[in-house]
């Protein structure tokens, strides 16, 4: 993620727009436009930040005059008081832009701390904790990057970033009379040697069909431990094995005790709590 990105810019120039951050007619009514001012970003709860040059842009784009200073950078841990940022210019510009800028600020370190809870419960095993395409429409990058702040993986970026073979394609190729194995050697013979093939599979059979194929990788879904700790006896090395479907803190770890490389996590992104943080402006 770069913040000279310009999908970045226009992303967060687009919603300042949808918040009329040009237009707020409290602030023209309540604070005269000469009047200068500083204030915190405080966070109010534990956590890891992320987001904060997004956050600058947030301001910079409102008003070029305020000057953002970022105490912390991404990555550093927070907890209730801890000053990210300091804010200082016009009031009236701060205060247009205070909602963009903290919107996007607690949802990626809300992202982040989520993400480091589940790295941290699989720490000491090989297993890699990774993202997946659950995440939010026009996000999806700024998610992404919130994931690797918290220690994380990306899986695939977006559909053309690899194979990943799911039930309703192996669905269709059975509908065409194509078997997994025949299907997917097809796949394969059309495919730049640059792209790997992953198999999503939910039984032992598939899961051996898959091998037979050559799949690079294998995506173990909503299986019990028992059978995922059966796949990698199986798999023996040949493919990478990537756990997913269900996955929660409360059972992380004994995924990851399975001897899995890879446990994606929808959960990181879908339905993550953003991580309380406010704006505090002196003497108002």
């Amino acid at each position: 993620m770069s913040i000279t990105d310009p999908r970045v810019r226009r992303l967060v120039a687009d919603t300042l727009e949808e918040d009329s951050a040009w237009d707020d007619v409290t602030t023209r009514a309540t604070i005269p436009p000469e009047w200068q001012g500083r204030g915190d970003i405080v966070a109010k709860a534990t956590g890891i930040l992320a987001g904060i040059e997004v956050a600058a842009l947030a301001f910079e784009l409102r008003d070029p005059s305020i000057h953002f200073h970022a105490v912390l950078a991404d990555g550093a841990p927070l907890g209730p008081g801890t000053v990210a940022a300091r804010v200082e210019g016009p009031v009236a510009g701060i205060l247009a832009a205070e909602r963009t800028a903290l919107n996007f600020l607690q949802r990626l370190s809300g992202i982040a701390t989520e993400t480091s809870r589940y790295v941290q419960a699989v720490a000491g095993s090989r297993a890699r904790i990774v993202d997946t395409r659950k995440t939010t429409p026009g996000l999806r990058t700024l998610e992404k990057y919130a994931v690797r702040v918290g220690g994380g993986h990306n899986h695939r970026t977006h559909l053309g970033d690899g194979i990943l073979v799911k039930d309703n394609h192996l669905a269709a190729l059975a509908k065409a009379g194509t078997n997994m194995v025949d299907g997917l050697r097809h796949i394969r013979s059309r495919l730049p040697h640059t792209l790997k093939v992953e198999v999503e599979v939910t039984n032992l059979e598939q899961l051996n069909a898959a091998l037979e194929a050559g799949a690079d990788a294998v995506l173990l879904d909503n299986m019990g431990t028992d059978l995922m700790r059966e796949a990698v006896r199986r798999v023996a090395g040949r493919a990478v094995v990537e756990a997913s479907g269900g996955i929660r803190l409360t059972n992380v770890k004994a995924v990851a005790e399975t001897g899995v490389d890879i446990i994606s996590v929808g959960a990181l992104t879908h339905s993550v709590a953003a991580l309380d943080l406010s704006l505090e402006l002196e003497g108002l």
